[in-house]
């Protein structure tokens, strides 16, 4: 049997730590947050592999390198509101909800979000809820927010997204259109958002952001 504990040291070890991580609260929450509970039960094998973990649907749990390096870019700040978007099983958001003051979980998918909720009951996430609904509007309700994070590929991003960010607020996506994606940090200012390249990353395309006549760059 898999000891998981001794899996997630190795992840951490080998898949962050090595990959230019240095920001110690996102190490410490993903030695601390069991991966294999934000994962369905027949892919707890694979949750510390370094490979994304089909989830359900167009969703998966991020590769540990592309999460923690995407994480990073956010920089985010303990007064910081963040909106998790296609938070999947909640691992994202309770990692973001040891680090910033509200975090808002966004899952369209009503089992996901179940699901979520459960994960945050259980780990402690108490700056974190879950919110279902489509994840290309955002959750308007408790927007501005600081952060906005998505758990997936991209091809362009919704106007009602970039619409929700404080200005000066930060926007992390992966922006893919052939085999190979890019890490994007983009800035929002006047409405519109600034972009930076930031490093290499493949992970599953979600089908809300394909690109379409309705979507902005």
């Amino acid at each position: 049997m898999l000891d998981m504990a001794k899996a997630r040291a190795l992840m951490v070890e080998a898949q962050v730590r090595t990959n230019d991580v240095t920001d110690q609260r996102i190490i410490e929450a993903m030695s601390r947050l069991p991966r294999e509970r934000f994962v369905p039960e027949s892919k707890r094998h694979l949750a510390y592999s370094d490979a994304c973990v089909h989830v359900a649907g167009d969703r998966s749990l991020l590769d540990p390198r592309s999460f923690a390096k995407l994480a990073q870019l956010a920089e985010m700040r303990a007064e910081d509101r963040v909106l998790d978007v296609a938070c999947g099983y909640g691992y994202s958001t309770a990692v973001f909800a040891s680090m910033a003051s509200d975090v808002v979980g966004l899952e369209e998918d009503a089992s996901l979000a179940s699901e979520a909720t459960r994960a945050m009951r259980e780990y402690g996430a108490g700056r974190a809820r879950i919110v279902e609904g489509p994840l290309d509007q955002g959750c308007a309700a408790s927007a501005p927010y600081d952060v906005i994070f998505i758990n997936g590929a991209v091809q362009q991003i919704p106007a009602a997204l970039i619409s929700q960010l404080r200005d000066g607020g930060r926007l992390l996506a992966i922006f893919r259109d052939g085999p190979v994606g890019k890490a994007h940090f983009c800035v929002q200012r006047g409405g519109a958002l600034s972009h930076r390249v930031a490093f290499d990353a493949t992970v599953p395309l979600l089908q809300r952001f394909e690109r379409s006549r309705t979507f902005v760059f």
